[in-house]
């Protein structure tokens, strides 16, 4: 073998061979057409003698290649399927040739392409030029996406009024320019830093206000060591370049933490990137889990895909167009479906090869609920149909995901802790000797013993060398080395116990003031909902109530470089270098001595909010017009950036999280009503709306109303919250969209009467103002504008839940369904089941489950349906109405 990359030029080009030999099908006029086939070079033979009409002068290099095409393979085998694109975009240039001089130009260089690979030194270096030869491949896949898509882009050339023949000539001049570049690089046996420009015409369709999880993608500092995890990387690449009928689209990668899953996630992701074979990479982390990243996860997805294939991207613009609400709906299903199925159904044929999404540490996204429609969709039946998608999926196997995923028949499971020792062990090895190269107390033994020690854990290894610090305070290299060795031996979890606690051991005393900073700083990172640099850490401390706690995070910190990154760098967030420390500190059960309580967030509830009430203010960037949505200001970004710090994006989003885990408390409180009942709540809402995290208001203001039940004196400041929750049911897209209509929009047009309305909108100057007709109170039904589409037939009974977050519908259609009231999405699937017309429906008091009935006349006894948090799956249950409402009476009662 050649080296790692070279199986996945072997999938991308694979996969563009069948898509151009279906475009060179549909374009070229020659006879026969349809018995022509480019599959493999070894084909080429018959394609070229069918095309008689065409200049045998272009077609002779390529005949000449041909004599060497199965010693090559033998050496270089995705270089045949290479070869094999080459073939049919040549071909599909050569019927081009009369319309455009560029395509003649291509054809030349794609001959001498050929040639040049059938010369005797070229095949020989092929192994060492691996770098130049897997750029060709991209640069083919690239020219094969264009042929396959060239009549949607001619089209949309045409639509734009440009020069189809002008803008041809460019696209094939420049990819003739990187070929060269890289043949050059081949002769002169260097690899050299090349702009590979791949160019796609992405028609401008409107995805704004589509949810992206920023920074949930692809490290390439994760990768393996180079020449490590060979065999399950093969097996992995294999996998994902079989495009046999029957193949499992969903590999599931998993084994204990430490074994090295998300290296292994983000090699494979980073070799198609260089392919051009990678649609998505998704990563979840367990201190970002406040970014609710699993409600994004599928609209991040879908906006990657859309990015690499024009296809795909027109299919999903298609889908927004036909409704605007998908872009913001919570309905993981209806993600799945519309956003991610049905586009790639639309776009089958146009997208070459296996795609490949990699998902890693799903484990990491929460508790069991965050993850549960997450699993429920890749299980599903529909997931066991995505033809030419694979899907890697790395985590712990925990209960909840071991369920879901391991019997399914569309899933393939490999599990890292089933490796052979001695591959592990050798992996660890060449791991350990690099890290450990520099460190002459260190000779083969030691290493040796090590990795004995290690029981295959990457993550271990990883501790162990960074233990070996010789900069260490008090002890010599040696001496840790010792100490190293004498940790206790185990598996898995206990293993890494052993060495994070010989690691705390070496640095933090176990009493006095040294250890009761370091449980105050671990405290303060293991509560954050979202890390941040140690500027903004010092920041939040300087606010906490007890002064004794404001000094600098560095005196704990900078000792803690074996388990945390971002400590040299005051840029940087510090974050866990491996998520398995933020579990052992939090654990009692793993760790007595070390262990951090975080069941009260008290000081940063209150530094949070001491944070909005000093640093709000109106018009916080400076926004000039209100003619402009917040994306069509162009340098919004800097502005943030400048006028809103890490701290004050960090508390406008989190404040009322830390709140709820915080016991009530007099200041705190005190600290709540200096914003919530006063224009700060205008500024905090403004803040939230120019950085894209307005979603999480309602469920702010709603934790803020529970914290304040059964506390008297704060009832002015509980109904402050709910008019801020009624204000965003009623103009939530409107402040979304432009910020500046918070002030302009919103305000004006609340009711009189209302808190907003009667306290805040006086301290405005040059509002509009609503002379007749107003509002008076806040409508009763709180939902968007647009309708709720789905039932079929007449819709025969509606109900609200008791919080007003639900709307609940049956109608003739025979079914019942549950509908978001913020956003008008629907939750889940119809309720399926009754036989005559659904005729009332009701929610329970609680608001978890339904009651439906409808008109049959044999009493049937009621049963609740639960709602399971936002996913209906259960059938509903026929009855009479007057059953209905005696059973109705008889619950409301009993609860």
């Amino acid at each position: 073998p050649i080296g790692q990359a070279e199986p996945i030029a072997v999938q991308d080009a694979g996969g563009d061979v069948d898509a151009a030999q279906q475009a060179f099908k549909r374009i070229v006029p020659v006879p026969r057409t349809g018995e022509i086939a480019v599959n493999t070079v070894g084909q080429t033979d018959m394609a070229v003698t069918s095309l008689q009409n065409l200049s045998d002068t272009y077609l002779r290099p390529l005949k000449a290649f041909n004599n060497v095409v199965t010693t090559l393979a033998s050496v270089h085998p995705y270089a045949q399927i290479a070869l094999g694109i080459l073939t049919a975009a040549s071909n599909l240039i050569i019927a081009q040739a009369n319309l455009d001089n560029a395509v003649l130009q291509l054809l030349e260089k794609v001959s001498s392409v050929y040639g040049f690979l059938s010369e005797d030194e070229i095949i020989k270096n092929i192994d060492s030029m691996r770098d130049p030869l897997a750029k060709i491949a991209r640069v083919i896949s690239a020219c094969a996406q264009f042929i396959e898509d060239y009549s949607e882009t001619t089209n949309f050339w045409r639509r734009l009024r440009k020069n189809i023949m002008l803008e041809t000539q460019t696209t094939i001049t420049n990819y003739t320019n990187m070929l060269d570049e890289l043949m050059q690089q081949y002769r002169d046996c260097q690899t050299r830093d090349i702009q590979i420009t791949i160019y796609r015409v992405l028609e401008d369709l409107n995805m704004e206000g589509m949810a992206y999880a920023g920074g949930a993608g692809l490290n390439t500092m994760k990768k393996c060591l180079e020449n490590t995890r060979t065999e399950i990387l093969k097996d992995i690449i294999t996998w994902a370049n079989d495009a046999s009928p029957g193949v499992p689209c969903i590999l599931w990668l998993h084994g204990q933490a430490g074994r090295g899953k998300s290296a292994i996630a983000h090699t494979i992701a980073s070799w198609f990137k260089d392919m051009g074979g990678l649609g998505s990479c998704f990563c979840f982390a367990r201190d970002r889990q406040g970014e609710h990243r699993e409600e994004k996860m599928l609209t991040t997805i879908a906006r990657d895909l859309a990015g690499h294939f024009p296809a795909f991207r027109r299919a999903l613009a298609h889908a927004l167009a036909e409704d605007h609400t998908l872009k913001t709906t919570p309905d993981s299903l209806q993600q799945w479906q519309k956003l991610i199925l049905e586009p790639l159904s639309k776009a089958k044929g146009a997208i070459v090869g296996n795609v490949v999404v990699v998902i890693d540490a799903l484990d990491e996204s929460g508790q069991d609920l965050s993850r549960k429609h997450i699993i429920s969709l890749l299980a599903s039946t529909e997931a066991a149909n995505l033809r030419n998608l694979r899907i890697l999926l790395t985590s712990r196997a925990l209960p909840d995901i071991e369920r879901a995923l391991g019997g399914a028949k569309h899933i393939k499971t490999m599990c890292l802790d089933d490796v052979p020792a001695q591959s592990a062990q050798r992996d660890v090895n060449l791991f350990v000797s690099k890290e450990l190269d520099n460190l002459k107390e260190i000779g083969l033994m030691e290493i040796q013993q090590i990795v004995e020690k290690s029981n295959g854990l990457f993550e271990w290894a990883r501790l162990a060398c960074q233990f070996l610090n010789p900069d260490a305070f008090g002890q010599t290299v040696k001496e840790r080395f010792k100490s190293l060795i004498a940790i206790p031996s185990g598996e898995g979890k206990e293993l890494l116990d052993g060495m994070y606690t010989a690691i705390l051991e070496s640095v933090v005393p176990k009493s006095g003031e040294p250890f009761r900073r370091f449980c105050s700083v671990m405290r303060q990172l293991l509560m954050m909902l979202e890390p941040l640099p140690m500027p903004e850490l010092n920041h939040m401390r300087s606010l906490f109530p007890d002064k004794g706690e404001h000094y600098d995070v560095a005196m704990v910190l900078r000792f803690m470089t074996p388990v945390l990154r971002g400590i040299g760098d005051h840029t940087s967030p510090v974050q866990p270098l491996h998520a398995s420390f933020y579990d052992f500190l939090a654990d009692r059960s793993r760790n007595e001595a070390y262990f951090i309580d975080t069941s009260n967030h008290q000081d940063l509830a209150y530094a949070s909010l001491q944070v909005l009430g000093r640093e709000l203010y109106f018009n916080i960037c400076g926004l000039e017009s209100s003619y402009l949505s917040n994306s069509q200001v162009t340098d919004l970004p800097e502005r943030i950036k400048k006028n809103i710090s890490p701290h004050l994006s960090y508390s406008c989003k989190f404040w009322a999280k830390h709140l709820e885990v915080s016991q009530f408390d007099l200041s705190i409180a005190a600290s709540v009503q200096v914003i919530v009942e006063s224009e700060r709540v205008l500024f905090w809402l403004e803040v939230l709306s120019l950085t894209g995290a307005l979603g999480g208001a309602d469920g702010s203001l709603t934790s803020l109303v529970r914290w304040l039940e059964e506390h008297v004196g704060y009832g002015t400041t509980a109904m402050s919250a709910i008019d801020g929750l009624r204000l965003l049911q009623n103009f939530f897209p409107a402040i979304t969209c432009s910020t500046p209509h918070l002030y302009l929009s919103a305000l004006p047009l609340s009711p009189y009467t209302s808190f907003l309305g009667r306290k805040l909108m006086p301290k405005f100057s040059h509002l509009a103002e609503v002379t007749q007709g107003g509002l008076k109170d806040w409508p009763a039904i709180q939902l968007i504008g647009s309708p709720l589409k789905g039932h079929t037939s007449f819709v025969t009974s509606v109900a609200f839940s008791h919080d007003g977050n639900r709307i609940v519908s049956g109608s003739r259609d025979r079914t019942v369904r549950v509908w978001d009231a913020k956003s008008g999405d629907q939750i889940g699937s119809p309720l399926e089941g009754h036989t005559p017309d659904v005729t009332q429906v009701e929610f329970s008091p609680d608001g978890n489950s339904v009651i439906s009935a409808s008109g049959i006349s044999v009493p049937t006894p009621p049963t609740l349906y639960p709602i399971n948090h936002g996913k209906c799956p259960y059938v509903s249950k026929s009855m009479p109405v007057t059953t209905f409402n005696l059973c109705l009476q008889q619950l409301v009662r009993f609860i």
